[in-house]
């Protein structure tokens, strides 16, 4: 598992040196590379990222959300999604066919959303986004090659 996570962090590494555009963070796709084997749990990871950068652009018409602030929101409303999600899950979902807390269909991490938001905000969304899926098929599949 290291490995793999060593693996798609280099490749981050390297794809955003060649093209200059950070693909949704260093370590984001590696985290969700490991987690492909199980799609939904990426999809899953990639719709909170989504519905993170949305309130946040709904809640910077608001308040003034720059910089420290801007990472620090992203982060914390990340969190806050993947953590209601587990709860929402965990509470309402009580038939064992559509357990959507079951470890295997979470969030990945708390932190892994935020990041992914906070570059989707900073560079261009598609780019961004189309980085991301590249780098994290390609740390995939690495990853699966070697072991």
């Amino acid at each position: 598992m290291v490995e793999k996570l060593f693996i798609g962090v280099v490749l981050a590494l390297i794809y955003s040196e060649i093209t200059g555009i950070v693909p949704g963070g260093l370590i984001v796709p590696a985290f969700v590379a490991l987690t492909l084997d199980n799609f939904w749990r990426a999809l899953l990871t990639l719709g909170a990222a989504l519905i993170t950068l949305a309130i946040f652009r709904l809640a910077s018409k608001f308040f003034l959300l720059f910089g420290r602030r801007r990472f620090f929101f992203l982060l914390l409303l990340g969190a806050c999604l993947s953590e209601l999600s587990y709860y929402l899950n965990q509470k309402y979902w009580v038939e064992e066919s559509l357990n959507l807390s079951h470890p295997e269909i979470r969030i990945v991490g708390l932190i892994i959303p935020g990041l992914l938001a906070s570059n989707l905000e900073r560079q261009k969304f598609w780019l961004t986004l189309a980085s991301f899926i590249t780098v994290t098929i390609m740390a995939y599949f690495i990853g699966k090659l070697i072991g």
